[in-house]
């Protein structure tokens, strides 16, 4: 993921991803020690859980792109962002990786 993959980032987030060999996409989530204690780690990588849900839900991610790895990195910043504000954040990395079904058609 970190030597193959395409990286992208803004103030909140890192988003790394790389295609694997499967139909589906797999997540992945990580929050370090700088963030803050475990109460905060946990909170803002439940956070990012959702948001990731709520987009699958949504069929946001292009469905053509195949199987790919997933990996979003919260910065410093992420410990006091809004739910909002990760949400965008998401979803300008996401438009930027080109996983978003209106910019893959693109």
């Amino acid at each position: 993921m970190f030597r193959g993959g395409r990286l992208f980032n803004d103030p909140l987030l890192v988003l790394r991803t790389l295609p694997n060999n499967l139909d589906h996409n797999r997540y992945g989530f990580v929050t370090s020690k700088r963030l803050g204690g475990a109460v905060v780690r946990n909170r803002v990588r439940r956070r990012l859980q959702e948001i990731v849900r709520l987009s699958r839900a949504g069929q946001d991610t292009a469905p053509d792109l195949g199987g790919r790895d997933i990996v979003l990195s919260a910065k410093a910043a992420a410990a006091v962002a809004s739910y909002q504000e990760l949400a965008a954040s998401v979803r300008r990395l996401f438009a930027k990786g080109g996983l978003l079904a209106e910019e893959a058609g693109s």
